[in-house]
């Protein structure tokens, strides 16, 4: 048996039973994909039950077990991992019977709060026989006050950012917290899906026809990548308005050489038909110089396309983490990034001690740019627009836009440099997100798990049936009254 963690194995009947409620850890998501590798990574710690939403499940109302398959990943033989197949989130009455089930001895939650109202309701009777954990995706400020009662709801909660963390301390800050724990649990992925390819490596060859075969056999000097979906607050048409404006300032030779790609949709009703500002921004005078990647890709595949690029971006107004960053950073890859949400921690940005910048009330976030050192393969583009946006689910939240003027500037200052330097600023960020300071691993990502709900069942106490305020025993005499027919 080989677990490669520094937590405990524990055989199936000795391990704590834990119910995730979020996306099906199936699909290809980014919560379902932190989601499975938290999974498969502690269930030779917890046996896990996951309640698995999609909309419009293929599968809904089945039960499945994916036990012979974490038994693979996690090279276990006795793993005990299910899943409940629900629409959206699961129904009161479906989340009920599934607790009623199961017993597990914690309830999971994560993604957006808002989609957990149902369960939050019922915290009171969850409460008394397990306690409540979220994982907290949360990406800006001001602090959400109105999500206080979800937050009380909770006795576990992890944030995915050191910013998150922060905001769930503001909120819950007035409140009785004596037996809450908060966490920093950063995402962390397979490190051995996304990793250099170097001329050595086996799949080199296969990394020039991939490469060949996405050109057209065209000769590419310099690739930025873009990998993320067609939403508004990706700011996909402001990336390739910088790419443009790029191009521009080189010699028409060395502009024929370059390539933005998009792995991304081409249109949705989210966002915006990319095909049109395309056509628009390169037709007329660089018109191969923005290629989609519009195909389903595996892990292989997409690692390939990182490997491309001499650069990722990603310029999105409001970014819980920015998955596909890590995903880039591990690819050694160099990262061009709007400084807000958890892309800040990606950036290492360090303090007057050069100490990792960690929010304080004094400075909550460093999208002002208050620290200017970073790691050497991050790019930062600093927001120069905070506008508060809202809804009836999220009355508030800032939304940080950056000019892409100056995201313009940092491809140049990326384009610039050596092939060499490029390489070697992408090494170093691999190799900082792997070490033990940031950890943006699934193993490392998987003992902050284990490590945090060993602390919530060491001080945890299930909610009292009653709860009596200023009571006394009532002596007055019983009187016996006869029934009258």
């Amino acid at each position: 048996m080989n677990m490669n963690k520094s937590f405990e194995y524990l055989p199936k009947n000795e391990r704590k039973k834990l119910v995730l409620i979020c996306d099906d850890i199936r699909v290809h998501s980014g919560v379902a994909t932190v989601a499975k590798e938290i999974v498969t990574h502690t269930c030779g710690h917890f046996n896990w039950v996951n309640i698995g939403g999609a909309i419009n499940h293929p599968d809904v109302g089945k039960i499945l077990d994916l036990s012979a398959e974490c038994n693979k990943h996690a090279d276990i033989e006795d793993s005990d991992v299910r899943i409940y197949c629900v629409n959206g989130y699961g129904k009161d009455d479906e989340i009920r019977q599934v607790l009623e089930a199961e017993k597990p001895d914690a309830v999971v939650l994560f993604t957006d709060p808002r989609y957990f109202t149902h369960v939050f309701n019922a915290e009171d009777t969850i409460r008394k026989k397990c306690p409540i954990a979220y994982i907290n995706i949360w990406d800006d400020y001001p602090a959400p006050r109105y999500n206080q009662a979800f937050y009380e709801s909770c006795d576990l909660l992890m944030g995915i950012s050191k910013q998150t963390k922060n905001i769930n301390e503001l909120v819950l800050a007035d409140c009785d917290n004596s037996k809450r724990v908060f966490k920093y649990i950063p995402h962390g992925l397979n490190h051995n899906d996304y990793f250099p390819i170097t001329k050595d490596h086996d799949d080199y060859k296969d990394l020039k026809i991939f490469r060949n075969s996405l050109f057209r056999g065209d000769d590419v000097d310099f690739v930025m990548f873009f990998n993320s979906r067609n939403i508004r607050r990706k700011q996909i048409p402001d990336t390739m308005l910088a790419y443009r404006a790029f191009l521009d300032t080189l010699p028409q030779e060395k502009a024929d050489k370059c390539r933005l790609v998009l792995h991304t949709e081409v249109v949705t009703d989210a966002g915006t038909d990319l095909e049109v500002v395309r056509e628009y921004l390169f037709d007329e005078k660089y018109p191969k110089a923005c290629v989609f990647s519009l195909q389903k890709l595996n892990r292989k595949n997409l690692n390939y396309l990182y490997n491309i690029a001499d650069v990722q971006v990603l310029l999105t107004s409001n970014e819980g983490w920015g998955l596909t960053i890590t995903e880039a950073i591990l690819a050694g890859t160099p990262i061009i990034a709007n400084v807000t949400g958890g892309m800040q921690d990606q950036m290492r940005f360090v303090d007057d001690k050069g100490k990792w910048f960690e929010p304080s009330p004094e400075v909550p976030s460093n999208h002002r740019g208050t620290y200017k050192e970073h790691g050497e393969w991050a790019f930062p583009v600093y927001p120069t627009s905070r506008s508060i946006q809202g809804s009836p689910p999220t009355p508030y939240i800032f939304d940080d836009r950056c000019k892409w003027e100056d995201a313009m500037e940092r491809i140049k200052e990326v384009y610039n440099l050596s092939p060499e330097e490029r390489q070697k600023r992408g090494l170093a960020g691999r190799e900082w997100a792997i070490s033990d300071e940031a950890g943006f691993t699934a193993e490392r990502q998987a003992e902050r798990v284990v490590e945090a709900f060993t602390e919530l069942f060491k001080v945890w106490e299930p909610r009292e049936d009653f709860e009596i305020v200023n009571a006394t025993e009532y002596k007055g005499k019983l009187l016996n009254h006869k029934i009258l027919y």
